[in-house]
């Protein structure tokens, strides 16, 4: 066996240190003082546009949320109760933007026939509703035992009609209309998708209309000056009390009387025991009151609760619709909303 040499002890020379040309250094010392300026200009920029304690985020904005603007073309769904009608407040007394003025909202539209109707005797008014895809929506959800609620009201808010149309299998309306007066109407369709992007968003869509003639006048929509208004139709008297203020959520106490005495007999109609729309006086913006009770069979009211959240402040046309011994009734009564 050959013999083992034994382990080496003495020490290895340590390497000699690298040494970094002149111009390696001045290179390294350039991207080092870079790096120290642009960290610095980071903080300042976040101390600017951030707030205390709020990283920003990758576009640029903090990070807490940001309110946005309501679109023009948007019809509002009401918070809280999943069906259309409502919008953000705007600036008291300014047009109620977004309340169901626009013809068109996230890629759905309503689209006519006809945007001219006869004066005089009842007339159809022909529509889709089109969707993102550019083709007819025949997909609705039952909103209040219809699939979709269809009004039409003239500048003046008078001539209200609330109607519920029936669909045809191509996705095309037919709204049967009663006679109109000469003037300037608009026409709003109130639906929820059930189908595509927009499931289940409610949506208020509307158009002007014009019939031509001779427009009458009519007196022109006064508030009381209070949140109560008062209004008398078919021999019944109908109260509408609360202290609404623009764009937050109020309740409205609805009271039915007959020669005084309360009415206890009302009749469910569209689930509730009342239905209750309003228009801004000035540019028709729509809003719908929802009913804070169910119908449970007849013998409905006296009074009855409304959630309303109108979206601008002035005066509004409430028609309020009940059903007695089977038939319906309609009262305007005009209420004044706080800026």
């Amino acid at each position: 066996m050959s013999a083992q040499l034994p382990p080496r002890t003495s020490p290895r020379r340590p390497l000699p240190a690298r040494r970094t040309a002149p111009s390696t250094r001045s290179a390294l010392a350039g991207r080092t003082a870079l790096a120290g300026a642009a960290a610095a200009l980071a903080l300042t920029l976040a101390a600017c546009g951030s707030p205390a304690g709020k990283a920003a985020d990758g576009d640029g904005h903090s990070g807490h949320s940001h309110a946005s603007a309501t679109p023009a073309a948007s019809g509002g769904a009401h918070a809280g109760h999943g069906m259309p009608g409502t919008a953000p407040a705007t600036t008291p007394g300014a047009p109620a933007v977004g309340a169901g003025l626009a013809s068109e909202q996230n890629g759905y539209r309503l689209a006519p026939a006809s945007d001219t109707l006869p004066a005089g005797a009842p007339a159809e008014y022909r529509f889709t509703i089109t969707g993102p895809d550019g083709g007819p929506v025949t997909a609705f959800a039952v909103e209040q035992t219809k699939r979709l609620h269809f009004y039409a009201i003239r500048a003046d808010l008078t001539g209200f009609q609330h109607l519920h149309p029936e669909m045809a299998a191509d996705g095309g309306w037919t709204a049967p209309l009663a006679a109109l007066a000469p003037g300037s109407w608009r026409v709003y369709a109130s639906f929820t998708p059930d189908s595509g992007p927009g499931k289940g968003t409610g949506l208020v869509l509307s158009r002007p209309v014009t019939v031509p003639g001779t427009a009458g006048t009519a007196p022109a929509a006064t508030g009381t000056g209070t949140g109560t208004g008062t209004a008398s139709v078919d021999g019944y008297t109908v109260t509408v009390d609360g202290a609404p203020t623009a764009g937050a959520a109020a309740e409205l106490k609805v009271t039915v009387r007959k020669d005084g005495a309360p009415v206890t007999d009302l009749e469910p109609y569209l689930e509730s025991y009342a239905h209750l729309t309003a228009f801004h006086v000035g540019d028709q913006a729509f809003a719908h009151l929802h009913p804070e009770t169910r119908a449970e069979g007849a013998g409905g009211g006296p009074t009855l609760p409304f959630h309303a959240e109108l979206p601008a402040a002035g005066d509004w046309q409430l028609f309020l619709q009940f059903r007695t011994a089977g038939t319906l009734h309609t009262a305007a009564v005009t209420l004044r909303v706080a800026g």
